[in-house]
Formats: structure tokens, C-alpha cells, sequence
């Protein structure tokens, strides 16, 4: 991914935080026919120093039986479109144009597959543990019929991706002068919920030199 210096995130907790945060990302493998993808949700966790990304698949998916492949996890995060109107420097000189602002995570490695039955269900039961947390009334695996889910269970193959490698780009104007960085920052926090996710980031950064 090409990411200039000043849009880089390197920090590994940050990263994996961010990852954890998103949840949903697309698994990406070449093949000699051509490229898979599946869009899936993700545990993230940390096994003996590595970021290990857990998920699953329909079992009709092919994706799964690409196991040791050379793959990308994509996490997009928040984006929004970043209007000149944000910059006091328009009036100044009009030298401005659109762009758009993004938060976004690669993870590289590969993954392997499992099928145990233990295994998927306490896969099941970290994610959602991990979205059911805090809910007024949490659903529990518990809650459904064993055959049900003994059922389900049978028509998922498990992934469990093993990072060799994170890289993050932060666009969110950093290396824009003082004043142009505040009008995206006010811009940004009102446009949305993503927005303020970006804004946020764009706090984040240290001040730019003028």
C-alpha cells in the first residue's frame, strides 16, 4: 500500500486496537484464476507475540480451501469526503481542491483452516461475546437449541489468520498549515459519525509547523 511517511501508523497496539475496533474486514488471496474475497467479521487476539485474526465461512465458500496462501486481511475504517470549503486558505488564494480522508489497516499472513467442533464454538462464542457485551439483553449461544446450532455449526469452516506483518495509513490532512488542519477538523466533525472518528484521529497528530 503506498503510504507516505506522514500518513504511516507502525504501532502494533494501535494497529491491532483499530482492527478490534472496525471488526469487519475483507480477506483477500490471488489465485492462478484470479483474485478471492470475503467480506467477514474478525476476532483479533495476541498467541505467543503474533496478532492472530479469527473468523469464519460458509463451508460452500472455495475461499477457505486456499489454507497457506499468501493473504490480506483489509480493514477500512471510517472515511468522508473532505470538501476545500474546510480551509481558511481558499479565501487566501483559491489554490485548494477535494480529497477524501480515511482510516485504513493491512494485515498480511495466512491463514489455516479448522473444523473441530469445540473449536467453532468457542470461535462463535468470542464473537458474540465481543458484540453481544453490553447489550441491555445480551444474546448468549445458550439462548438457541443445541441441535440448531450443532447444525449451523456443520455448514462453517473456521479461519485463523497468523499476521506477519500490519500496515496503517491515517489520511486525515495532518500535514495540512494550523488553520487549514482546525477547518478540517470543525469540517469533519460535522459530517457524520465518520467524520468524527477522522476528526478525532486528526487530533491525534502534533501540531503542524508553520
Amino acid at each position: 500500500m503506498y503510504t507516505p511517511n506522514n500518513s504511516a501508523i507502525n504501532d502494533p497496539a494501535t494497529l491491532a486496537y483499530v482492527m478490534t475496533e472496525i471488526s469487519f474486514g475483507a480477506l483477500i488471496t490471488p489465485t492462478p484464476d484470479g483474485i478471492e474475497i470475503s467480506h467477514l467479521p474478525w476476532i483479533v487476539r495476541e498467541e505467543g507475540g503474533k496478532v492472530i485474526l479469527e473468523s469464519h465461512v460458509a463451508r460452500p465458500n472455495p475461499h477457505w480451501k486456499l489454507a497457506g496462501t499468501g493473504s490480506v486481511v483489509m480493514f477500512q475504517g471510517p472515511q468522508a469526503y473532505v470538501s476545500p470549503s474546510f480551509y481558511p486558505s481558499k479565501q487566501v488564494d483559491g489554490k485548494v481542491v477535494p480529497t477524501w480522508a480515511y482510516i485504513v489497516v493491512h494485515a498480511h499472513g495466512a491463514f489455516e483452516s479448522f473444523n473441530g467442533t469445540e473449536e467453532l464454538h468457542a470461535h462463535l462464542g468470542d464473537l458474540t461475546h465481543r458484540h453481544e457485551a453490553g447489550r441491555a439483553e445480551p444474546w448468549a449461544m445458550s439462548d438457541a437449541p443445541v441441535p440448531y446450532l450443532a447444525a449451523l455449526k456443520r455448514g462453517i469452516i473456521g479461519l485463523r489468520f497468523t499476521v506477519d506483518r500490519l500496515e496503517g495509513k491515517w489520511k486525515v490532512n495532518q500535514h495540512k498549515s494550523s488553520a487549514d488542519r482546525q477547518g478540517t477538523y470543525e469540517g469533519l466533525m460535522a459530517s457524520g459519525e465518520q467524520g468524527v472518528d477522522l476528526a478525532q484521529a486528526l487530533a491525534s497528530f502534533p501540531a503542524a509547523q508553520d
